[in-house]
């Protein structure tokens, strides 16, 4: 049986250190959530805390560190189109149940 080797650049214990970093990043977020920061504050963190993990999940799992610039930013520029038209699907939707919420109250 042959064991696994990553196709290009990064090897196993290069796959569990990232593995890692992202779970110290998870962790660091949750930690957030229950912290008393003001919610700016809050939102700005979580936002770049997501895109860094988005970035080191590309760069490594997908083997975007080792494409061209070009098919990088296809990659990205496509995850970040598609990420504002869900987002501009879904707010006006939430913001309508929790304006509902406010003035009805909570089943």
């Amino acid at each position: 049986m042959q064991a696994f080797r990553p196709a290009v650049g990064l090897s196993l214990r290069g796959y569990w250190i990232t593995w890692g970093v992202l779970l110290v990043f998870t962790v660091v977020m949750l930690w957030a959530d229950t912290a008393s920061i003001p919610r700016l504050a809050f939102v700005v963190f979580m936002i770049a805390a997501m895109l860094t993990k988005a970035s080191i999940i590309g760069a490594n799992f997908m083997h975007l560190r080792h494409e061209r610039v070009g098919i990088v930013l296809t990659v990205v520029v496509g995850l970040l189109v598609t990420a504002t038209v869900l987002f501009v699907l879904i707010a006006p939707d939430a913001a309508r149940i929790h304006e509902m919420v406010n003035r009805f109250g909570p089943r």
